[in-house]
């Protein structure tokens, strides 16, 4: 690595806690329950132990839910989500360009037409004014990410959904616990989505889940998870009640994610301790500008960035953060490498064979067309971010040593 002028590395080594799955809560609580399950001799979800049944409901309690479902991961959970409101062929459903595939791959699998808004810089988030410039007569869904652990602004979305009777589904794969005016994210649409993936505040390597308080989203959800198979009474022929998929949490998962669960408060308590501890520390800095937690809102930190004043700094956000990898710090600018409407499969219409459906559909809106120039706030975002990975394993020592690297860097290039 190449140190700035002026001094040593704060760091030679980049942090042990940081790197993902080092830092985790991991260790006895898991393996007694993953231990427990393998000597029960049963590892499917139906029978034995009922490891997930008994996330799904500790899950849903946490949240003040009716319902909660398991599923085989994040985009599972959101696919079910989206198949639990029963849209037609063509229907269109407004989300962020940026955010994991998953959330696009949850409304393409259901043969619905994504739509996308763009967002607000500051913070990351979709917005209802960037949201209300693509609703059309076909819009019936407003999927809004929380972006790296911090809420979007919802009162103003739940507002403008409401006046156009929208639904709305909350991708939460980031935002365990995070609160908005003090209520959880995943509390306030009609559905809320949460993924296990390893990087997540907790993890079972990969698992999902969904809450709601809708009755009949519930009932679809749990059907959809297993193939709509309503498994009602012991000796009832088995029927299929509609096309559903296999997304079935098994048991070795479930215990995983069950133990999670209860540490699930501690980790988001020390992501939050460390986190807000830097972010206090650059507000010191005129040349760095965290990125924007809302008012009356508390991030669950997955991730912690920020931009720089380029007028005060003479550096781009690329050379940034080549500098402050080599003082030791993991990072990287931007998140995914484009907008997701520039990947391939939304681009150039691969999903099903040649036919470019959904878009090719006869009901569909002609011409739909997704534009660059279209979404500054997301070319901003993308292009000048700086992205630090978060856990629980950081301590307030490697919160100021990344600190003390950030301002050794601002002395130098300001200079």
């Amino acid at each position: 690595m190449i140190a700035l002028k002026g001094g040593k590395p704060v760091r030679t080594a980049m942090f042990p806690h940081i790197g993902i799955p080092a830092g985790r809560s991991l260790g006895k609580e898991e393996k007694d329950l993953l231990s427990q399950v393998i000597d029960s001799g049963n590892l499917n979800r139906h029978g034995g132990l009922q490891m997930v049944a008994r996330f799904e409901k500790e899950f849903a309690l946490l949240h003040g839910a009716s319902h909660a479902h398991a599923a085989t991961s994040g985009t599972a959970a959101l696919h079910t989500a989206v198949a639990s409101i029963d849209l037609e062929p063509a229907d269109e459903i407004i989300t962020t360009p940026i955010t994991d595939m998953g959330t696009a791959i949850a409304i393409l699998m259901q043969q619905c037409i994504p739509i996308f808004a763009d967002v607000d810089p500051r913070t990351g988030n979709i917005t209802a004014e960037t949201i209300a410039k693509q609703i059309t007569d076909r819009t019936r869904v407003i999927i809004v990410v929380h972006l790296f652990g911090a809420p979007a602004d919802m009162d103003p979305i739940l507002a403008l959904a409401k006046k156009h009777n929208l639904r709305v589904i909350e991708d939460c794969a980031q935002s365990y616990l995070a609160e908005y005016k003090g209520r959880f994210v995943g509390t306030m649409g009609d559905i809320g989505c949460f993924s296990l993936q390893q990087s997540k505040q907790i993890t079972a390597g990969d698992g999902g889940i969904l809450i709601t308080n809708n009755p009949d989203y519930s009932r679809r959800a749990g059907l959809f998870t297993d193939k709509a198979w309503p498994r009602t009474k012991l000796g009832d022929a088995r029927g299929h009640l509609f096309l559903g998929m296999n997304y079935r949490m098994n048991e070795l998962t479930g215990a995983v994610a069950l133990a999670q669960l209860g540490k699930l408060k501690f980790i988001v308590a020390k992501r939050r301790e460390t986190a807000q501890r830097l972010y206090q520390n650059l507000e010191s800095l005129e040349e760095i500008i965290p990125i924007m937690i809302l008012p009356d809102s508390a991030s669950s930190w997955w991730i912690f960035s920020f931009y720089i004043d380029s007028k005060l700094l003479h550096v781009t956000p690329a050379e940034f953060a080549q500098a402050l990898n080599a003082e030791g710090i993991p990072c990287h600018c931007g998140y995914i490498p484009m907008p997701l409407f520039e990947y391939p499969v939304i681009r150039d219409r691969k999903t099903f064979g040649s036919s470019g459906l959904p878009w090719m559909l006869p009901q569909a809106r002609k011409n739909i067309a997704y534009n660059r120039e279209d979404f500054p706030g997301t070319i901003k975002a993308l292009s000048k971010l700086i992205v630090i990975s978060w856990c629980e394993g950081i301590t307030n020592e490697d919160a100021d040593d990344i600190y003390l690297a950030i301002k050794k860097i601002v002395s130098y290039y300001s200079s």
